[in-house]
């Protein structure tokens, strides 16, 4: 199949360089020319493991290309996906489909042949019928369909998640559509992955009902481990407990900061909206955006406790910024609304990270950038730990709490237990959802 990928960020790009490792022909096509030219020389403009090497690989084989030129991309394609952002828009919490709707114009113009127009952008209901109405207006001649194909990649494990998903989403209108997709997606169906087959509205839907549902996991949790540490509880134990029963399953009940991200803050405030619009208030998923905002601030409060109340003067190592490990993504990360807080404290803020640093220098203006934790933690006097990093997880506690000024950790991704952190020579620690400790207690 030849396939055109309008627009080469995250979604694009992994989904055009893993289309072309099934065996197609894939132009990705982006109006950057900066872009362009860096993907033409091997390298890729966000960090996600495995995708330098898997393009590199694909472009040596003569299957993965990359042009500014849509007209000519789409031309030749029998099936072109758009895949550019759709951010949420300031005001009303809508998702924004300028991007998309400019796609499918120009889209129109150049289509040659019969063609499946497949929405891979994260949109509302009723946009690929809009998108439809576009094309159909730009070039009544055009012979072609459109169809639904959400993405459910996992930043740090996106080519996995591409090669080996729990489920392929496709809507369509027409068989025809449908055994194109099928055909696109038939190295999938081959290896029994399945392929479920809806109509557009409900392929669109199934997208914003699996983000918010996850993103109500994850808020449940942390409610739960609010709880805990009211009472006693350990919420690990607690989330080892809950998911061993198969109703519930043991994925996304992690106690943390809060969910941030690219999909999950964007799709549920685009829900909710939706829901207000149709007078079918979604509201578990509003109080799940106003809960994760207050878990974050939570987390504040914590790391002031540490600090007997203030920051101000203080000098704080914060490891990991980034909204999760293995991604350089900020978007919506913990981070943005935690360490800012601190600078603004009066906090002398280091930040680790080992792939934050390219996007968070805009971002977190005020902060000393490190390469190494133990050097952020040189007189430090509270160690925050933000970002599960693999790096992150095997420190010398040891070397660390000697380096600081005054011992004192906040893990508020439980990495690591107390009992450990206590021995290895810290004054305090806390966690997230379990109980912590301080010298002065004991």
């Amino acid at each position: 199949m030849k396939i055109a990928m309008i627009g080469t960020g995250y979604v694009g790009l992994v989904s055009g360089v893993c289309f072309s490792d099934f065996g197609h022909d894939v132009i990705c096509v982006d109006k950057n020319p900066q872009k362009i030219a860096m993907l033409e020389q091997g390298e890729v403009p966000i960090y996600e493991p495995g995708l330098q090497d898997l393009m590199a690989k694909n472009v040596a084989a003569g299957r993965l290309s990359f042009t500014g030129d849509l007209a000519a991309a789409v031309a030749e394609a029998d099936a072109v996906f758009i895949a550019v952002g759709t951010p949420t828009r300031r005001g009303d919490g809508h998702a924004d489909l300028t991007f998309v709707y400019a796609a499918a114009e120009e889209i129109a113009a150049s289509l040659t042949g019969y063609t499946v127009v497949v929405t891979k952008s994260t949109v509302p209901l009723g946009t690929n019928r809009q998108v439809k109405q576009i094309i159909r207006k730009a070039n009544p001649q055009a012979d072609f369909d459109v169809a639904s194909n959400p993405e459910f990649l996992r930043e740090g494990a996106a080519i996995d998640d591409f090669m080996r998903p729990d489920r392929v989403v496709v809507g369509i209108q027409t068989d025809r559509a449908a055994d194109l997709m099928g055909d696109i997606y038939r190295p999938l169906f081959l290896r029994d992955f399945p392929v479920v087959y809806t109509d557009l509205e409900s392929a669109e839907m199934i997208k914003y009902a699996a983000n918010a549902f996850l993103a109500t996991k994850i808020t449940f949790i942390n409610e739960i481990a609010a709880l805990c540490e009211k009472v006693g509880a350990d919420v690990k134990q607690v989330s080892k407990g809950l998911g061993l029963d198969g109703r519930i399953g043991n994925k996304f009940l992690h106690a943390g900061p809060g969910y941030g991200g690219s999909c999950f803050p964007k799709d549920t405030q685009a829900l909710a909206r939706i829901g207000q619009e149709h007078a079918v208030p979604m509201q578990i998923t509003e109080t799940v955006i106003k809960v994760n905002e207050a878990i974050k601030r939570r987390m504040i409060d914590k790391i002031m406790d540490l600090c007997d109340g203030s920051v101000n003067g203080k000098t704080i190592a914060v490891l990991g910024v980034t909204f999760k490990p293995n991604t350089d993504d900020m978007r919506d990360a913990p981070s943005l609304t935690i360490v800012p807080a601190l600078v603004g404290g009066g906090a002398k803020v280091r930040v680790v990270d080992p792939q934050g640093k390219r996007e968070g220098e805009a971002l977190l203006p005020g902060v000393h950038w490190s390469d190494d934790a133990y050097k952020a933690a040189q007189n430090a006097d509270i160690l925050v730990i933000l970002t599960e990093w693999n790096e992150f997880r095997a420190l010398d506690l040891k070397r660390l709490a000697k380096k600081m000024a005054t011992p004192r950790m906040a893990d508020l991704r439980n990495i690591y237990a107390a009992k450990d952190v206590k021995s290895a020579g810290f004054d305090a620690y806390i966690g997230v959802g379990q109980s912590g400790f301080t010298r002065a207690a004991d």
